[in-house]
């Protein structure tokens, strides 16, 4: 025990320089954050939801809050994304009103820092946030709420539909040599009735070593419809923790597309609860890795009310050594009669060496359901590669053609065009590198 408190010292003292200052009740939140992650620290392989993850090289890393800096806009056009008609920038954990383009906003939505926001929009943040990300039994949460100084912010009124994407622009901007972290906050608000369609994205200026915690609360009103997308592109040496808890209200419909194409060692929570009579959730996700990378997606879909359905896809391709790990839960509450829930996961291994463990829960406490759930994890379908070639195809075409049909499936969901081009080019030319090391090795 002595031990664990010796290694989770530094995290404390780091804890204990937490900012100060803001209003009453967020700095009330902060201290009692603070004092539930000295008493959980870390997760470890012990822990259930944790045993194929090992956050061990995060915890006993020497990380520092990341530093303010100048970020100009030729570079932000180097990175990928981004170029969407609406977008919040957010540098190294701080909002950046230079680099974001917010004009032109449909009149009554709020659009920028969270920090602003806590003191202009008053009657609204103080109800969500913190309050449905749980940072009394998840550590990184509690980390998150503890330090997280500023991030975005995106109210949407009631019955207002924003016909253009937004994007919430993450950029780690550190010197690509200091082990800095940011604690990426997230916060959006939608009112009853309103429509948007929202894509939050993680890149890098440079490489190195760093820690991204992101925490991201999503609350949908009644009739809302949501339309959700995470891109992670992190650099391959940087270590991104990741919850997603999303709320939906009576009749919401609330899509979420996850896409994590870098870091080394990635960990993504999403959870959602179906709050209302007539919820609907739909969860898709597609990761790549290779190397001695790790992805590992969790996800909990809580349904709460009746007549409630949910879909979820997520799709894995590995090479390399490369490992993931997929955990999908559905509940069924007692009350949550008339549940209509669907899971797939499959994933494509590239590799002898790449691993999957994948682990469907279903707890039902109701009688009247249709819960279903599948899981496939294999290496390319020798029938499918025949007939290809037999049709004139190179082994090389008709392997690239099936992994591209393979990816494609979820792809072909992003109902944002320049969104599915970039990420259609950003995957591609991701594994015809992986590809033609295979190929060389």
């Amino acid at each position: 025990m002595t031990q664990v408190v010796d290694k989770l010292q530094p995290w404390i003292t780091v804890v204990a320089q937490r900012p100060h200052g803001a209003a009453r009740w967020l700095q009330d939140v902060r201290d009692k954050a603070a004092s539930r992650f000295a008493a959980l620290g870390f997760p470890t392989v012990r822990d259930e939801d944790w045993r194929f993850t090992n956050v061990a090289p995060v915890a006993a890393t020497d990380f520092r809050p990341a530093a303010a800096v100048a970020v100009t806009g030729a570079e932000l056009e180097t990175l990928p994304y981004g170029n969407l008609p609406f977008r919040i920038v957010v540098v190294n954990g701080r909002f950046s009103a230079e680099l974001s383009r917010l004009h032109d906003l449909p009149r009554g939505i709020r659009a920028g820092s969270l920090a602003a926001a806590v003191n202009q929009h008053a009657d609204v943040v103080p109800r969500y946030y913190g309050q449905l990300a749980d940072y009394h039994a998840r550590g990184f949460v509690a980390l998150s709420t503890a330090l997280a100084e500023d991030g975005a912010y995106l109210y949407i009124p009631d019955g207002t539909v924003l016909e253009q994407p937004i994007e919430i622009f993450y950029v780690a901007a550190g010197d690509g040599a200091a082990t800095e972290m940011t604690q990426a906050r997230t916060l959006i608000v939608a009112g009853e009735r309103s429509q948007a369609r929202v894509v939050e994205t993680y890149v890098a200026l440079r490489g190195g070593t760093y820690f991204t915690n992101a925490v991201t609360e999503l609350f949908a009103g009644e009739n809302a419809v949501i339309d959700h997308y995470k891109v992670q592109e992190e650099a391959l040496d940087a270590f991104h923790i990741a919850t997603l808890q999303i709320n939906a209200q009576r009749s919401a419909n609330v899509s979420s597309h996850s896409f994590s194409l870098g870091g080394r060692l990635v960990r993504n929570d999403v959870n959602a609860v179906l709050d209302g009579e007539g919820a609907e959730v739909t969860l898709n996700g597609l990761y790549l890795a290779d190397g001695d990378r790790l992805v590992d997606n969790h996800t909990t879909i809580d349904h709460a009310r009746a007549h409630c359905p949910s879909h979820e896809v997520y799709k894995g391709i590995l090479g390399g050594r490369a490992r993931a790990v997929f955990n999908g839960k559905i509940i069924v509450r007692q009350d949550a009669q008339k549940t209509d829930a669907k899971q797939t996961n499959r994933a494509l291994l590239l590799s002898d060496h790449a691993s999957i463990n994948t682990k469907p829960q279903l707890e039902i406490f109701a009688d009247d359901v249709k819960c279903t759930h599948g899981a496939a994890i294999g290496q390319l379908d020798e029938d499918a590669l025949f007939y290809l070639r037999a049709r004139g195809l190179t082994y090389f075409e008709a392997r690239d053609m099936l992994i591209h049909a393979f990816a494609g499936e979820i792809i072909d969901r992003v109902r944002i065009e320049p969104l599915r081009t970039a990420l259609e080019a950003e995957l591609y030319a991701q594994l015809a590198k992986d590809l033609a090391e295979m190929d060389a090795a």
